[in-house]
């Protein structure tokens, strides 16, 4: 709450026409308002319809919204109204107000929420507009809206005040507009192929299906450790236990590592599973579903995306790691020793000349972070890299054809990683001798996957084939409104406390 003696004079002067309409008898914050149109219905109705300079005095509309532009010209006055739907002007004489009315006109201020009532014209200009004949504060406001709000400078503000930013940014809001229309396509779709949605438990007593460092918190009535969900992996395979064949989660995951462009600490994913599939079958559906996104969404396969453009007209290339560190990294993952491997790693990642960080990496490590350091920045069109090294994937069958890699895939587009699938491991002793090895691990790598006696249990009582994906619905967001930075496409992503 602002100190009230020492408020800047634009705050103080809202204050003081607030205390006035409360001096008048008006009520600046009635309860409701009974509105009959959007100011886009009043658009569409009339565009066409209307010639510049006609009116349609027997129609009677009210709308509400906020006052964001006001332009006086002596007795008569334009303002604009802008709600969910759009803006529209309004044009209003005060002479043919009523004392009340005319006297909630003579305090506003710009960024109040007003209701206006009146017969719909189009000026000489061709504007779509409404006369105004009543007028109504339906809540006054003390905070200034920005002046400028466009920029760099102003990113703080969009960010930590999301607010602001959709009153003033229109383009914000339709990209928040598009979010949500993203997430119910995708529910639509995986309705459409019989997959059932579920939900998992967010506080976990043990926590899985992902590397990362989860939050923890206490239960107080158990007095138990409890970690917030990194993944609803594990929960996901029991109901396929359990013998449902087709389940999908959209829900929030919680990872606490570092923030950047694309990684927040709080985040939505959705992961499926299907009984009876496996990677190439979910290669085959995710490329499917993805590009019905974007078609649907944006009208076209392809995407514009940060001065370029993606095309995800199918098929997507398919990129093996052992082949990307061929033709990025330069070295054969088939025939370098292991200490040719090692220098090439040091010579991408500087923090690998720490003998002690390098030997603790596997071969299959040691190949998978060489791809990541020469391959993944030119993954810009869709790509499905996969057959990743057995050592980084404790929950995927190991490769049909090579024992050395796992049945795994992850997709690929604008040089970011947007999903990650496997076929997943049904085998109990091979599952629980993984994960033993992950354990030995967390010694040294607080993100080795943790023991779940629970989940080997569901295991042991049987798992049919599967096939596993999960996809980072922001990331995808991100890809089809062309937006730079994962804060962009939430809507109160995790900022440092202010001081």
């Amino acid at each position: 709450m602002t100190d009230i003696k020492n408020e800047n004079p634009l705050r103080a002067e809202k204050r003081r026409k607030l205390h006035a309409l409360r001096e008048k008898g008006v009520n600046p914050f009635p309860y409701t308002f009974d509105r009959t149109a959007s100011t886009q219905d009043i658009r569409t109705k009339y565009e066409a319809q209307l010639q510049a300079g006609e009116k349609v005095l027997d129609s009677n509309f009210r709308i509400a919204g906020r006052l964001m532009t006001l332009r006086a010209m002596g007795k008569a006055s334009f303002f604009n109204v802008q709600d969910q739907s759009g803006s529209l002007q309004i044009y209003v004489k005060l002479e043919e107000l009523s004392p009340e009315a005319k006297t909630a006109f003579d305090l506003v201020d710009l960024g109040d929420i007003v209701g206006v009532e009146g017969y719909a014209f189009k000026t000489q200009k061709g504007e779509i507009s409404l006369h105004a004949k009543n007028f109504t504060i339906l809540t006054k406001t003390l905070e200034p809206l920005p002046e400028k709000f466009h920029g760099v400078a102003d990113v703080e503000i969009k960010y930590r005040h999301r607010h602001l930013d959709l009153i003033t940014d229109a383009e914000s809001r339709k990209v928040f507009e598009a979010r949500s229309k993203i997430v119910r396509e995708i529910r639509k779709w995986m309705e459409a192929k019989g997959f059932l949605e579920v939900e998992t438990p967010v506080l976990q007593p043990i926590y899985g299906g992902a590397a990362a460092h989860p939050f923890d918190t206490h239960h107080r009535a158990l007095d138990m450790k409890l970690f917030m969900k990194i993944s609803p992996e594990l929960y996901l395979k029991r109901l396929i236990v359990g013998g449902f064949e087709k389940v999908f989660e959209i829900g929030k995951n919680f990872r606490n590592e570092g923030i950047d462009r694309t990684h927040n600490p709080e985040f939505t994913m959705m992961e499926w599973y299907e009984a009876y599939t496996d990677y190439n079958y979910q290669m085959n559906q995710f490329e499917e579903l993805v590009s019905h996104l974007a078609k649907t969404i944006t009208g076209s396969y392809i995407v514009p995306f940060q001065d370029k453009e993606i095309d995800f007209t199918p098929p997507w290339r398919r990129l093996t790691v052992f082949d990307g560190v061929r033709e990025y990294g330069q070295v054969d993952p088939d025939k370098a020793s292991l200490e040719d491997l090692q220098a090439k790693l040091v010579s991408i990642d500087g923090q690998y000349k720490d003998p002690k960080k390098l030997s603790a990496l596997s071969r299959g490590e040691v190949i998978m972070k060489i791809f990541e350091g020469t391959a993944e920045e030119h993954l810009w069109n869709p790509t499905f890299v996969m057959d990743h090294p057995v050592e980084i994937s404790p929950l995927t069958k190991i490769h049909r054809k090579d024992s050395r890699l796992v049945e795994r895939f992850e997709p690929f587009a604008g040089a970011m990683e947007i999903g990650n699938a496997y076929s997943e491991l049904n085998d109990p002793e091979e599952q629980y001798q993984r994960l033993k090895d992950q354990e030995a691990k967390r010694t040294i790598d607080e993100e080795a996957h943790p023991m779940d006696e629970d989940f080997m249990l569901a295991i042991d009582t049987g798992m049919p084939p599967t096939g596993g994906v999960g996809l980072g619905i922001e990331r995808i967001v991100m890809l089809l409104t062309n937006r730079p930075s994962i804060r962009d496409i939430i809507l109160f992503p995790t900022m440092k406390h202010q001081r």
